[in-house]
């Protein structure tokens, strides 16, 4: 997962021994656009038998760059937590972190969205459980949380880790997507209160992560596998705009056409640039790697813009290590 702060350092956050008990996540960073990367500045490393994984970088409407992650004891515990700490000064050479706290139940992933009125909602999932898929809140920018709401996948065959991610459209509704065996979709008409029943979008996915956001431009930005009319294995990383919330989409920019390529993230810079972080041949051995373009790329299919760079590698790791 990433994030680019306001002075342009790029923050990349990624987890070593994957799918086991002793998952923990290391934070590194570049301050030459992602041409080369520090050694770890940050770990989370539990005690033994907790388990860091699933990690998410955001920096809020203060500048502030929280980090996010999700403990459980072992394996999977039924309960999780949703753990942050955050900071300040991300651009300073040693930035101070607050003390890490614990937020609620669930893993929580991709990044909070802000709604037009202020509030700030956190999507988080206790997997494969009636309502798995929590909301929580913030209207002090931060200081307290409170559980929204809850939304549930009623199929019990398409449940999995939800991953869900919310994009408040122009009407004032919240329209959630989330991982099923597919896309899954779910609508909110007061603030994420309560949510209409998870069912399956008609997008062809396979069973993994995709990422949505909304660009500053007004369109929304989707990555995902394959094209909009096949279904594929977790291959072909493509970039697509929609310009009527998500009705149809646009464009088709092959970020990475390489089997095992999987959980793509993001962010777009003050200047439009748009920075996908996305694993590779995640275990055993594997490696972290990200592509830089412009909403201009995606729209033609193909890089038209200066200085982009597709397959830029972040970090790999040495035999023996996981991702």
């Amino acid at each position: 997962m990433c994030r680019r702060t306001a002075k342009g350092r790029l923050w990349a956050v990624y987890g070593r021994d994957v799918e086991s008990p002793r998952n923990y996540q290391i934070l590194i960073r570049s301050d030459d656009d992602g041409h080369t990367w520090s050694d770890p500045k940050v770990m989370v490393l539990p005690c033994r038998a907790v388990r860091a994984m699933s990690a998410s970088i955001w920096t809020d409407p203060q500048d502030r760059m929280w980090v996010f992650w999700g403990q459980s004891f072992g394996q999977q515990d039924g309960r999780y937590g949703i753990w942050t700490i955050v900071t300040s000064n991300p651009d300073a050479e040693n930035p101070t972190w607050s003390k890490p706290r614990r937020l609620g139940n669930g893993i929580m992933l991709n990044k909070p969205t802000v709604l037009s009125n202020g509030d700030w909602l956190f999507t988080s999932s206790v997997w494969k459980t009636d309502n798995s898929i929590k909301v929580y809140a913030s209207r002090d920018h931060g200081k307290t949380f409170e559980l929204r709401g809850t939304a549930n996948i009623v199929n019990a065959e398409l449940r999995g880790p939800d991953e869900p991610m919310i994009v408040e459209r122009k009407d004032g509704s919240l329209w959630m997507l989330v991982r099923v065996r597919g896309i899954g979709q779910t609508v909110s008409y007061d603030l994420g209160k309560t949510w209409t029943p998870v069912k399956r979008l008609k997008i062809p996915h396979p069973t993994t992560r995709f990422f949505v956001r909304r660009l500053k431009s007004g369109a929304l930005l989707l990555v995902k596998h394959g094209s909009m009319s096949e279904k594929t294995r977790r291959e072909k990383l493509v970039a697509f705009v929609s310009d009527d919330e998500g009705q149809t989409w646009q464009g088709g920019l092959m970020l990475d056409e390489r089997e095992k390529i999987t959980y793509p993230d993001g962010v777009q810079a003050g200047d439009g640039t748009i920075y996908i972080i996305y694993d590779y041949n995640r275990t055993p051995n594997g490696a972290v790697f990200m592509a830089k373009f412009r909403e201009a790329d995606v729209r033609a299919g193909k890089i038209v813009a200066e200085n982009a760079r597709l397959r830029g590698e972040v970090a790999r790791l040495s035999n023996g290590d996981r991702l």
